[in-house]
């Protein structure tokens, strides 16, 4: 029967294994306490969004009475609300929303209703053309003089109307539904996000629609087809140098290539999805081929085994397999191509915009350049607007990549 020895543990060896346990639980520490500042600055940045930006989701309003009973106003028997709203401009709605506000706050408060605040009611009776019979009360938009002044820090003449309006219980702060319906505008009181939330969409649209097939297709063919040789090796290099480029270099070749080419469609979403195509085509071709090489060989050896054609394997067997991880790279660099503002300053899609583009060839602006047009505005309502519209663009990044996990999820396989 042998004998089992135990070492014997010196004090030398005690110190090393004490300093060993020392230096785990230093390490321990350092990755919780990184963990800990990460979420720390995370949760401080939103709360600071939040906090900002939910005055951006609302707007001043002063609530003044109207009789629309004695107004001799018919509203137009059609669904077009754009008709409609010129038929109550030429029957005089604004000149009655003025005397009403006059009636109801005076003249000096009357003169600080926002001459478009008229629109708001019209809007309202196009939603329910009941209120054309009675008096309903109806809030209407202040001038950004007022909203300032109540919110404390704009003219200093303004300040007892705000405070005496606001103690009769007429001026406030109301939630702004039109915010995420009305585009760019000059006064904050009246400018929204979704000209520049419908530019950024067409420009995804075209973004996806030249990058992902292009980006798939040639990943597929450097994986599955392309020889190995020197020429080879430089595209692959020559790729992954490319996903590096800063992409302000995309924005000057969108510059001196597409608005070339294109020269009558600057700031329009075609030239702007094209651009930023080409900044997202190196990542879909990477993300592509990696999900490509984690597809095992024995799929292919027994796709081949039971007669399927090379085309037949890559494209009834190894892409469906892959198309997780590709859609994942896809979504990913889609969300980081939403977000960015340098290659589209270059090609003009910084220009006021206030109508939603109509097609991909009308001038547009997206929100990243919103929110940059908007951060150089020194009012108070343009910094609230963009608090706002920066959460607006996080909760869509957030879309994006809650679906990129949905979708591997859903598509993952396991061997």
């Amino acid at each position: 029967m042998s004998e089992v020895i135990t070492p014997t543990r010196t004090p030398e060896f005690e110190a090393r294994l004490k300093k060993r346990y020392a230096a785990e639980r230093r390490f321990k520490a350092a990755g919780l306490g990184a963990v800990i500042f990460s979420v720390v600055v995370l949760i401080f940045l939103l709360g600071n969004m939040l906090m900002n930006g939910l005055g951006g989701f609302q707007r001043t309003v002063l609530d003044v009475p109207i009789d629309m009973s004695s107004m001799a106003i018919t509203v137009p028997d059609t669904d077009n609300e754009a008709t409609i709203v010129r038929s109550l401009q030429s029957q005089g709605l604004p000149e009655i929303v003025r005397f009403a506000a006059e009636e109801a706050l005076g003249e000096d408060g009357a003169a600080q209703v926002n001459s478009e605040a008229w629109r708001d009611v019209a809007a309202e009776l196009v939603e329910d053309r009941s209120l054309l019979q009675g008096t309903h009360t109806f809030s209407l938009v202040t001038s950004e003089d007022l909203a300032s002044a109540y919110a404390g820090d704009g003219q200093a003449a303004l300040q007892p109307l705000a405070e005496e309006l606001a103690a009769k219980g007429l001026l406030h702060d109301g939630f702004d539904p039109g915010f995420m319906a009305r585009s760019d505008a000059t006064d904050p009181q009246l400018a929204g996000i979704w000209g520049a939330l419908k530019g950024s969409i067409l420009t995804m649209i075209v973004t996806l629609l030249l990058a992902f097939p292009v980006g798939v297709l040639a990943a597929l063919y450097l994986e599955e087809y392309a020889p190995r040789n020197r020429w080879t090796d430089i595209i692959e290099v020559s790729i992954n140098n490319l996903a590096a480029v800063p992409s302000i270099i995309f924005g000057l070749l969108g510059l001196a290539v597409f608005l070339t080419l294109f020269p009558g469609y600057r700031s329009a979403p075609l030239i702007g999805g094209m651009t930023l195509a080409l900044m997202t085509m190196p990542v879909i071709v990477i993300s592509g081929r990696n999900a490509i090489k984690a597809v095992p060989p024995s799929i292919r050896d027994g796709a081949l085994a039971i007669g399927a054609s090379p085309v037949q394997v890559v494209f009834h067997h190894v892409l469906p397999l892959a198309l997780p991880g590709i859609l994942t790279g896809t979504i990913i660099g889609m969300a980081r191509a939403l977000g960015e503002t340098a290659p589209l300053l270059l090609i003009g899609m910084r220009a006021f915009v206030s109508t939603p583009p109509d097609g991909f060839t009308d001038n547009a602006t997206v929100l990243p350049m919103q929110i940059f047009l908007w951060s150089d505005q020194i009012d108070r309502g343009f910094v609230e607007r963009t608090s706002a519209a920066i959460i607006v663009l996080l909760i869509f990044l957030l879309l994006m990549n809650g679906l990129a996990i949905y979708l591997r999820n859903k598509f993952e396989k396991k061997w």
